[in-house]
């Protein structure tokens, strides 16, 4: 076992690409990944937040705040995903208001 620290994702193939970040507590943000450490600090360029809803602070809604060049600390990341080959679908466990 080698005394290198290594992050569990390989974010090198999203360098320069469009990522979706999801912080603690409820923030998203999207933007172009232009670095990272091993502690999973993340740098984004041209970052949009969207912004949560008043009523509800778990759900987004289609409100952004352009914040530009970020740095996201490691600590709050939950998850980092592409932003190409994604797409939105609805959710097929909702049951209709009628049934």
């Amino acid at each position: 076992m080698s005394s290198r620290k290594e992050t569990v994702l390989d974010l090198a193939k999203f360098v320069d690409k469009g990522v979706q970040v999801k912080l603690t507590g409820g923030r998203q943000v999207t933007g172009t990944l232009k670095g990272y450490d091993q502690l999973l600090n993340l740098v984004l360029d041209e970052a949009v937040e969207y912004l949560r809803d008043a009523d509800d602070p778990l759900k987004t809604t289609d409100q952004t705040r352009r914040l530009g060049l970020i740095v996201c600390r490691g600590t709050a990341v939950m998850l980092v995903s592409p932003t190409d080959g994604t797409d939105e679908i609805a959710n097929p466990f909702v049951q209709p208001d009628g049934a």
